[in-house]
């Protein structure tokens, strides 16, 4: 990375940016500036922000910002009260009026934007997204860590079962040295569940820290008439920490006896030590173990079966 590397990337950007307002005037009668504004305030509580708060966010001049709005109470787009933290500041509060004059901004906005992914093939959106969101964590440099709140748990979308497929190839053979099998395996678990699952019985979760996934677990029924199996758990490395795992699992233990499964199995590797003490801790119990050799490595297997009716976990 050089310097003329960001500079040729932020004139690229600059003339993308350009293109989406290219006889649009999608700011009119706004300036860039004072439509970011708007935006802020659309997005503040209902009762308004501080305007020290406005302007530490934005990243503006305190005159400059002072002089927008004025402009704005004078075209009847906001209001301004004491801030309730301190006498001594001033708070903004959009009116209705404030509150269209946002609206339509948006609008425009999603608008353009949305013609410009109209020209992105749909397997390059996610590629995308996870760029922007690297620039944004790199450069960011001031946000803080995420933490146990930020986890988000939701059903796949588009993508997402390929990506388990690749973060758990990547993962096993980058941490335990796992070949391709196992990549072959997993394709093969989560191609079974893409064509032919009932949701009713069978479901997957991904784990989204920031807009980005960060692990997953499946629960799929087994052979034994009655019984569910856990399948696929994993946390990327950056989010270890979070509970991540502990909430896959408990994710899937309530699904789980919610859909009248009498017990839960699972099959792991004792190399897995975290994974196994996320299963302890749900009352998993450790059944049977076999030593063999798979995916490149000597490894010993284990079996670990939950007996739903005998626990309130």
């Amino acid at each position: 990375m050089t310097v003329q590397d960001i500079r040729a990337f932020n004139r690229f950007y600059t003339n993308v940016i350009g293109a989406l307002d290219y006889g649009r005037h999608l700011y009119a009668p706004y300036t860039l500036t004072e439509s970011r504004v708007l935006y802020e305030l659309a997005h503040a509580p209902r009762d308004g922000t501080d305007a020290a708060d406005l302007r530490s966010t934005l990243l503006l001049d305190s005159g400059y910002l002072t002089r927008i709005l004025n402009k704005f109470e004078e075209d009847d787009l906001v209001e301004r009260a004491p801030s309730e933290k301190d006498p001594r500041r001033r708070r903004i509060i959009l009116t209705e009026r404030g509150r269209d004059a946002a609206g339509l901004l948006d609008e425009r906005a999603r608008e353009s934007v949305g013609e410009l992914l109209e020209g992105v093939a749909p397997g390059d959106r996610p590629r995308l997204a996870e760029a922007m969101r690297t620039i944004r964590t790199i450069l960011g440099g001031g946000h803080r860590p995420p933490t146990a709140e930020d986890v988000v748990l939701r059903e796949p979308a588009p993508g997402d079962l390929g990506w388990i497929i690749e973060r758990n190839a990547a993962l096993y053979a980058s941490e335990y040295g796992f070949n391709a099998d196992y990549e072959g395996l997993v394709a093969r678990i989560v191609a079974d569940f893409a064509e032919d699952h009932d949701p009713n019985l069978e479901r997957a979760w991904i784990a989204e820290v920031g807009g980005r996934a960060v692990g997953c677990v499946m629960c799929v029924r087994d052979d034994a008439p009655g019984t569910a199996r856990l399948r696929l758990l994993l946390v990327e490395p950056d989010a270890r920490g979070l509970g991540i795992g502990d909430r896959l699992v408990g994710a899937l233990v309530d699904f789980a006896r919610v859909a009248g499964y009498r017990d839960i199995v699972l099959w792991t590797n004792d190399i897995l030590g975290a994974a196994r003490r996320i299963y302890q801790r749900h009352g998993f119990v450790l059944v049977a173990e076999k030593p063999h050799r798979s995916f490149g490595q000597d490894l010993n297997g284990q079996d670990w079966r939950l007996d739903l009716h005998s626990t309130t976990e």
